[in-house]
């Protein structure tokens, strides 16, 4: 199981903000009600088709890196990083339309994932094979880095895509280049099925950050004020001029791969041990213990989460599919196709 190394130094942020705790409960409880809906209801009842890849138990990830951003920044979420697409700007009803292939969504029924984005809000899309996103973070840091304006992008991947030659090119022409990216690998324990101590044999792929010339530091990926603070240190280096950072942020994916997965594979043991620290359930210990919210205004928010995701539903299944006319717009194309004509 990959820990802390000893070579990484593990902070967590004392400060706490009462309003800046209700956003992320808020963000915390909608996207894991949302991503529930979606796995366990829609796509039971047929109404979504292909893969669908949720990330329940690492929420904090997603939620603590999205609130440190600020305008002009971008990010590189990846397809277990919903709350950053609900945080950035996107509508939860946009995103439930995108889920359900409707053909006013962001791919117009192309693509029924999280592979979506917008520049308008500095979100880039995912590429499937997902180390090749890196060197494109690195591509958009070098163009931020030249506005000269302090702003920084967040690439999201997993522990897995560590192992690809498209992540370690990105990471030492960051360093070289002294880039204002920040490097958040999301290591949930398992590249599909495949654990850890198969992948990698260091104790913590932090210290991959020191080999590369930018600082690693590891954090508990399950606690969202750890990964905030460690996003914000990170952030400060590269606005200040500094360069990269490489996060890694230890948690579990408490579901399989994907829907379809039943993750036997994994432990019950390991299940058990990583369902005691609950995102969701140890900031809202936090938030009681600290007197921020009470149990009647946790219930009464997430009854409010609850009206939120229905009513996008809705929203979305009220929605048309795309028309059968338009299926094979954009996959050859010409002058006169859809894209150019909104370029001119």
């Amino acid at each position: 199981m990959a820990g802390t190394g000893s070579s990484t130094k593990v902070v967590r942020t004392t400060k706490i903000d009462a309003a800046l705790l209700g956003k992320m409960i808020y963000y915390l409880k909608l996207t894991r009600e949302a991503e529930s809906r979606i796995e366990n209801v829609l796509y039971r009842q047929g109404k979504i088709v292909g893969g669908v890849y949720v990330g329940r138990g690492q929420e904090a990830i997603g939620v603590g890196a999205a609130l440190t951003m600020r305008a002009g920044d971008v990010t590189f979420p990846c397809h277990r990083d919903f709350s950053v697409f609900l945080i950035r700007g996107f509508t939860l009803a946009d995103m439930m339309a995108n889920w359900l292939a409707r053909g006013d969504s962001p791919t117009r029924g192309r693509e029924n994932t999280l592979h979506i984005g917008n520049v308008d809000l500095g979100i880039f899309p995912i590429i499937s094979p997902l180390g090749a996103t890196l060197p494109v973070a690195c591509g958009a840091a070098m163009v931020l880095k030249r506005r000269g304006k302090g702003n920084v992008a967040l690439v999201h991947f997993g522990e897995g895509t560590t192992s690809l030659g498209h992540v370690h090119e990105a990471m030492n022409f960051a360093a070289v280049q002294k880039l204002p990216v920040i490097f958040i690998c999301n290591n949930n324990q398992f590249a599909y099925s495949t654990p850890v101590e198969k992948q990698y044999a260091v104790e913590s792929l932090a210290v991959r950050g020191p080999a590369y010339g930018m600082p690693g530091e590891s954090v508990d990926g399950t606690d969202v004020l750890a990964v905030f603070g460690a996003v914000e240190r990170g952030n400060a280096r590269a606005r200040a001029g500094k360069g990269p950072t490489f996060l890694e942020c230890v948690t579990l994916r408490m579901t399989g791969h994907s829907a379809h997965d039943a993750a036997e594979y994994v432990p019950e043991k390991m299940k058990q041990t990583w369902a005691k620290k609950d995102p969701i359930q140890r900031l809202e210990k936090l938030i009681l213990d600290k007197k921020i919210l009470s149990r009647k205004q946790i219930e009464e928010l997430e009854g409010k989460v609850r009206e939120e995701v229905d009513a996008a539903i809705a929203d979305a299944e009220a929605r048309p599919l795309p028309p059968g006319k338009e299926a094979i717009e954009g996959v050859y194309c010409d002058t006169e196709c859809w894209w150019s004509k909104k370029r001119l």
